[in-house]
């Protein structure tokens, strides 16, 4: 068994960069799997414009010092994406993710693994940059660390990798704001998953059979299937984009959250979003949640976002 020494994973690279690659199917398959409704034109009639994309597939990957990662005993904990150049409708051959690991902790929750993912064209010019946080954990299932997760609204499980506390960060995503505790919302957007939500995101391409079986939903404690984190995430985003952003995706320039709790397939969702200051080269800093309605529980929290707020922007 290799010896783990957190410290040489910050830093590492892959030597190879993912090839992606995606077409105009791929983004209206996408925008019905976050809910797109009829009169989401810039998202269900693409014409063949730019256009932003709310998706990533992102997959575990092996690193020095590391112990062996296992998908089943990790949970998605956030995840944040900064557009830098408007990205086409579709890819064609070439375009790669580059990868690597800026950050890594230990401590009583397990240990927090943050990778930086950059999106290149053919030409190596960077067109989006993505940050994904993951728990990985020793000795435990998923289905009992989201149970544990859920009941005690904490990670604190007590498993320990070396057995010490241990922080090294080299890069990450710019920190979210906190929502105004002293004013109600600016933006109020409520909207509707369907009972076949979960059904439509799978063709995006996580196959995942909790999303999917109920009697694996069932032996989690969830009573059933639970709904894609990354589908909530787009719900949000559309939000976002349909309050602040006047329907424009190319409005949405960084967005990020923290998952905090599940949601089902026909659930209905709140996002009650907060002006809280001005982003780079003229954004709109908006600080949000996105609240499960059926549930009550906030599912999305420390939400961040960019946008260029149109002047009709109002609650």
């Amino acid at each position: 068994m290799a010896e783990i020494d957190l410290g040489r994973a910050v830093g590492h690279e892959d030597a190879e960069a993912l090839p992606v690659g995606w077409n105009q199917r791929d983004l209206l398959l996408y925008a019905v799997g976050i809910g797109a409704k009829a009169n989401d034109h810039s998202l269900v009639n693409d014409d063949g414009q730019d256009v932003n994309v709310f998706k990533s597939r992102i997959g575990l990957r092996a690193a020095p010092g590391l112990p062996k990662l296992d998908p089943n005993r990790t949970v998605h904990a956030t995840q944040t994406i900064q557009i830098l150049k408007p990205l086409p409708a579709v890819s064609g051959p070439g375009w790669r993710m580059k990868h690597r690991i800026v950050s890594v902790s230990e401590n009583k929750s397990g240990i927090i693994l943050e990778s930086e993912y950059t999106l290149v064209d053919p030409k190596g010019t960077p067109y989006a940059i993505l940050y994904v946080r993951i728990v990985i954990f020793l000795g435990f299932s998923v289905f009992s660390l989201l149970m544990r997760f859920l009941q005690s609204g904490t990670f604190n499980l007590g498993t320990k990798a070396t057995g010490k506390p241990f922080s090294k960060r080299i890069a990450g995503p710019p920190a979210a704001k906190p929502i105004p505790k002293d004013r109600q919302p600016d933006w109020i957007v409520k909207d509707q998953t369907t009972t076949e939500q979960a059904i439509v995101y799978r063709l995006s391409g996580d196959y995942n059979g909790l999303h999917i079986d109920p009697s694996i939903g069932k032996a989690a404690g969830f009573g059933g299937v639970i709904l894609h984190g990354l589908s909530s995430y787009g719900f949000a985003a559309r939000a976002v984009v349909q309050a602040v952003g006047g329907n424009d995706p190319a409005s949405l320039t960084f967005f990020g959250v923290r998952f905090t709790s599940p949601v089902k397939p026909g659930d209905a969702l709140e996002t009650r979003m907060w002006e809280v200051g001005t982003g780079p080269n003229g954004a709109t800093e908006i600080a949000f949640e996105t609240r499960n309605v059926n549930s009550g529980k906030v599912c999305l929290s420390h939400g961040f976002a960019w946008v260029k707020k149109t002047e009709k922007s109002k609650l």
